[in-house]
């Protein structure tokens, strides 16, 4: 762990309760604590765990590991979230998780940035399997799926990264957003600063602004991981 970014492994994970959840526990992995402007979480819910709302003001991502869960916002009906499904739910909108079989699910949540003449998205729920893998920067073997809109009523993105093995980021990135990262399948080398780390399924890695980073997937089958970071918005604001 070093002042712009942190590795953290499965082994070191400590689980607790959340408040207002109920039948789950959950493992922060990033939060203001570590020097983060957003919280991830990996949540395991038992059948008929139930979730808490966020804080005021403050907007969430749930993304399903494994399991079966029903999402119902506000009063509408409740829609069904499987391994690999989404959802986007913006601040201040009612809405309630609750598993109909054992589940894991990686949470995001930061306060909405508003902008005056922008009105916060409505809620989204999608499926990474519906989202086209698109080739990064033209590499076919680095695929990149963009799982919210990129309209500037969002002021975060969460994407999926499929690298073949021996693919690598095109280059050592440097630049304002922080990351929040789980790695979901596969192996490789991430570089966080002037540091290299081996990385495999169920590690999160935290890249403040400005960490220089670079990633090659090794191995025989292919890295995948899931991100958070901060878009859309003036940072003098």
């Amino acid at each position: 762990m070093k002042i712009d970014h942190a590795l953290i492994t499965p082994d070191t994970h400590v689980w607790g309760a959340l408040p207002g959840w109920k039948n789950s526990t959950a493992a922060i992995h990033i939060s203001p604590h570590l020097g983060a402007r957003f919280i991830q979480a990996t949540i395991a819910m038992e059948a008929e765990g139930a979730s808490g709302p966020p804080a005021p003001g403050v907007e969430r991502v749930a993304y399903v590991l494994d399991g079966r869960l029903q999402l119902t916002i506000a009063d509408g009906s409740p829609e069904l979230l499987e391994a690999g499904m989404f959802a986007y739910l913006p601040p201040d909108r009612p809405h309630h998780l609750s598993a109909t079989a054992p589940s894991r699910l990686v949470l995001f949540e930061k306060p909405y940035e508003r902008v005056a003449g922008i009105e916060p998205p409505e809620p989204l729920i999608g499926d990474a399997s519906d989202v086209p893998g698109e080739p990064f920067m033209g590499d076919d073997a680095a695929r990149l799926k963009v799982l919210l809109p990129s309209d500037a009523t969002f002021d975060m993105a969460v994407n999926l990264f499929t690298y073949q093995p021996g693919a690598t980021l095109p280059q050592v990135e440097i630049h304002i957003m922080e990351h929040g990262l789980v790695m979901l399948e596969g192996a490789g080398v991430y570089r966080l600063g002037d540091s290299w780390y081996p990385v495999q399924a169920g590690d999160v890695i935290w890249m403040a602004s400005y960490c220089p980073q670079w990633f090659v997937a090794m191995g025989k089958t292919p890295a995948v991981y899931l991100y958070y970071k901060d878009v859309n918005r003036d940072a003098l604001s």
